[in-house]
């Protein structure tokens, strides 16, 4: 029986929890693995792929000689690297002679294989054959748009495959707000055939407009290369049904200075500040004492009435 290991330290713990389930997920990492044999150009697109996510992956340069993505049992090297680096997403890079420039893109679902695409590689151009003005070129980390144009991509089984594979490839983090001053990059996939997308990388360059919205002009820096479709796989059903799974509870907003008990209930603190009252003047406007001013007031009046009476028969 395996031994079951828990974390003793405060960073242990805290690395832990970070791969726990979330209600709002972290962005995909994606591992980057060799097979037994690769050929030059395949080796620029795996280094290339990793230069574009850089933050966002891991490549291991090393050959694996017993990964077999769609084969029964040729999984178990990829969902143990998966586990020990906790990334949801990989590129696998072999290249035999039935298939030449081979690349495999695939999904994880709880460190084990979600679903598979395999894509053939040609007319590769790699980003040291683009000559632009290197202001331009886009930073590290920033967030991308993402074209795919062509009927294809909404009528083709394999192209809607491929399309939701390279979104979840390429678009990072998910976020709410965007500064359009920090979008300075986009990727444009173009469906010439059924079975072949055109892969371009483009810089983004802002011009102005006359107007608030600037235009936008497209710099295509690399690397850009088209992606034959060979073999893929879908998720079970069972899988992709647990897997789409969302939480019901939302994430409650910690409310300050209120405690649940069971027998007192809910309760709250309130923080009210010196009000100084020995240092304050107090008003005296009681309705007794006006009452007793104005019958006093009709007193006074009835007591001079009478005197000037007196005083008149007198």
């Amino acid at each position: 029986m395996s031994e079951i290991r828990t974390p003793k330290s405060g960073k242990a713990k805290r690395a832990v929890a970070s791969r726990a389930p979330k209600p709002i997920e972290n962005g995909k990492k994606t591992l980057i693995l060799h097979g037994t044999k690769t050929s030059a150009t395949l080796s620029s697109v795996l280094m290339e792929l990793y230069r574009l996510k850089k933050g966002g992956a891991i490549k291991y340069s090393r050959r694996n000689e017993n990964i077999r993505p769609f084969e029964s049992g040729g999984e178990t090297s990829l969902e143990f690297f998966s586990l020990k680096t906790d990334c949801s997403m990989f590129v696998y890079g072999s290249h035999t002679k039935k298939r030449p420039d081979n690349l495999v893109l695939g999904r994880m679902y709880d460190h084990h294989v979600y679903d598979l695409i395999e894509v053939g590689i040609e007319n590769f151009k790699s980003l040291l054959s683009f000559s632009y003005d290197k202001k331009i070129a886009p930073h590290e980390g920033s967030k991308p748009f993402i074209c795919f144009t062509g009927e294809g991509f909404e009528n083709v089984q394999e192209l809607k495959h491929l399309k939701e594979v390279l979104i979840d490839l390429f678009r990072g983090e998910v976020v709410d707000n965007l500064n359009l001053a920090g979008v300075d990059r986009a990727y444009v996939c173009s469906a010439v055939s059924p079975t072949k997308v055109f892969l371009t990388h483009c810089a983004i360059k802002l011009k102005k407009s006359g107007t608030i919205v600037p235009r936008i002009e497209l710099v295509e820096v690399g690397p850009s290369m088209d992606l034959v479709i060979r073999r893929h796989r879908l998720p079970d059903e069972g899988l992709m049904k647990e897997a789409m799974r969302t939480s019901k509870d939302k994430p409650k907003k910690k409310v300050k200075n209120v405690t649940q008990d069971p027998v007192h209930g809910k309760s709250g603190r309130i923080y009210i500040p010196d009000q100084e009252i020995g240092e304050k003047p107090m008003p005296d406007k009681s309705k007794g004492l006006k009452r007793e001013r104005r019958e006093a007031k009709l007193k006074h009046k009835e007591e001079g009435s009478a005197s000037k009476k007196k005083k008149a028969s007198e």
